[in-house]
């Protein structure tokens, strides 16, 4: 998920806005690209789709309204409480499973997975990030979910399966992908924009800069949504 503490940068006007419990990530321009991403695929109706990180629930509310037979994986409780309530506001069926990753649906398979893990590059990796920041820090290199998620997923595809996952250009796009098509997938960078930085993102130029992330001059940040489908 991207930078931005939850209310800094919205996706739509408050208005419009699904419900946002304290310390739940809010929908932004990360959560728009892969809703976008979504849109594009063909979903057949009562097709299974997994929202890894569902925060709102603002993703799998959306395949849930194509008719897609959806469940909603969080580790956080108030994430998962968010999500619920906004299904049911929603008026749509969505089951909400609290856990780490894919260990709630280790023994199912799903024909699209969608997922906007933590991804921003933390200075302080060495203990577990707490509170709000555990939607968006990800260690060192930012990769400390989309690694397992490249790992665990392509079991968890079906055959013609395919994996939507958004997250920062200065995660290395190239590594998503080539640890997907080391799985056996066909994957690729289907979308990418630049948005600028939010304050956490401002808070952490210089560290980036530093570690050679970021150019020196560098003020926006891109995004990418990697697409990866497990052949027939």
């Amino acid at each position: 998920m991207s930078g931005y503490p939850a209310g800094v940068r919205t996706l739509m006007p408050p208005s419009a806005l699904p419900l946002v419990l304290p310390g739940v990530y809010t929908p932004q321009e990360d959560t728009a690209l892969l809703a976008s991403a979504l849109s594009e695929e063909p979903l057949r109706p009562g097709a299974d789709v997994l929202d890894l990180g569902t925060g709102t629930g603002a993703l799998a509310i959306a395949a849930a309204r194509r008719d897609a037979r959806v469940t909603a994986v969080d580790v956080s409780w108030r994430a998962v409480c968010t999500a619920w309530l906004n299904a049911w506001l929603a008026e749509v069926p969505v089951r909400i499973r609290r856990g780490d990753l894919f260990a709630p649906v280790r023994n199912q398979s799903f024909d699209l997975i969608l997922t906007n893990p933590p991804y921003v590059p933390a200075p302080c990796a060495q203990r577990p990030p707490r509170g709000t920041a555990r939607a968006w820090d990800a260690g060192l290199d930012g990769r400390f979910l989309l690694d397992r998620i490249c790992r665990g997923a392509p079991s968890r595809l079906r055959q013609g399966g395919v994996l939507l996952i958004v997250h920062s250009a200065l995660c290395d796009s190239d590594r998503t992908v080539e640890h997907l098509r080391g799985a056996g997938l066909e994957a690729d960078v289907i979308h990418r924009q630049r948005i600028a930085f939010g304050p956490v993102m401002h808070a952490r130029a210089d560290w980036l800069r530093a570690r050679g992330l970021l150019p020196p001059a560098d003020d926006k940040e891109e995004l990418v949504v990697v697409r990866a489908e497990l052949p027939v």
